[in-house]
């Protein structure tokens, strides 16, 4: 298996572009790739490979044409198994970006907003609507490395194009299709309770209490469902909330103390370890 080093990974994972990227990646020997987040939207668009992928808790087997959307508070990672080549489109844009797109007429998040509110992040189109959004996602590519004029606004056309039906394939998704996905209602429950209570006391003690499970039997299954021990969780969970809030425009210490690090040097260095740079930084950078 190849594993990649932190700083390639990191660059992989960092948008270069103001606005938008989109790659085609093909890898014949598996990735090593660990749990992550983003400051973006990611659409992961699966085309082959032994693949599942973890997000908040849930595992998603995939099969080829699924497509993944993630918001940028998702811990997510994917398990890709040898024997077949792993090939998928992954495209990364820019919150700030959407907004701005919204003013064309359609909110393009929506699909994004959905999928966040109901806990569920794949979609399975029709193989006529799989043929052409990744045709459209090859225009993109084309036009990405084109020099001919107007490639660059050719790009931001197709784009749209592919938002566009990106959402309508999701809104035609059936609500009560949730096909293979492991997952469990109690550690659901755990995620979201943690999501919604980053600023409290998130204790092994508390958290048992909160949700009525058992200590022993919420640090084992935590683990097995979301692939991260229960603070390894937590503390990804507060520094990538408070990364956005700071992205926002949320001063460095208000965003620590709303993120539940009564510390700041702790929050330093979790942000750090994270991140690769500090709060303050990253602050100037955005």
């Amino acid at each position: 298996m190849l594993n990649i080093d932190k700083d390639t990974f990191t660059l992989r994972q960092t948008m270069q572009r103001s606005d938008f990227e989109c790659y085609h990646y093909l890898d014949p020997v598996p990735p090593a790739v660990d749990f992550h987040e983003h400051e973006f939207y990611e659409v992961f668009f699966f085309l082959s490979g032994d693949v599942s992928y973890i997000i908040e808790g849930r595992t998603y087997q995939l099969r080829p044409g699924d497509i993944l959307l993630t918001d940028n508070r998702d811990i997510h990672k994917p398990d890709i198994r040898p024997g077949k080549a792993y090939e998928r489109f992954v495209i990364w844009i820019d919150p700030d970006f959407l907004k701005r797109a919204g003013t064309l007429g359609s909110d393009l998040t929506l699909c994004f907003t959905d999928a966040s509110a109901k806990k569920y992040k794949r979609i399975r189109p029709e193989s006529s609507v799989f043929t052409h959004l990744r045709a459209i996602c090859e225009k993109m590519l084309r036009s990405r490395d084109d020099q001919e004029f107007g490639s660059g606004t050719l790009s931001y056309i197709y784009l749209i194009e592919f938002l566009v039906y990106l959402n309508r394939a999701y809104f035609a998704t059936p609500d009560a299709i949730r096909k293979d996905v492991t997952e469990n209602e109690k550690i659901n429950e755990v995620v979201a309770h943690i999501n919604d209570n980053l600023a409290e006391d998130l204790t092994l003690d508390r958290l048992a209490e909160a949700c009525f499970i058992s200590k022993s039997h919420l640090a084992h299954q935590f683990k097995t469902y979301t692939g991260l021990t229960l603070y390894q969780f937590i503390i990804k969970k507060r520094v990538t909330v408070a990364r956005n809030m700071i992205r926002e425009g949320t001063p460095v210490m208000e965003a620590c103390m709303k993120c539940g690090f009564n510390d700041y040097s702790n929050f330093l260095k979790a942000f750090k370890r994270e991140f690769g740079r500090s709060p303050k930084e990253f602050s100037k950078r955005t």
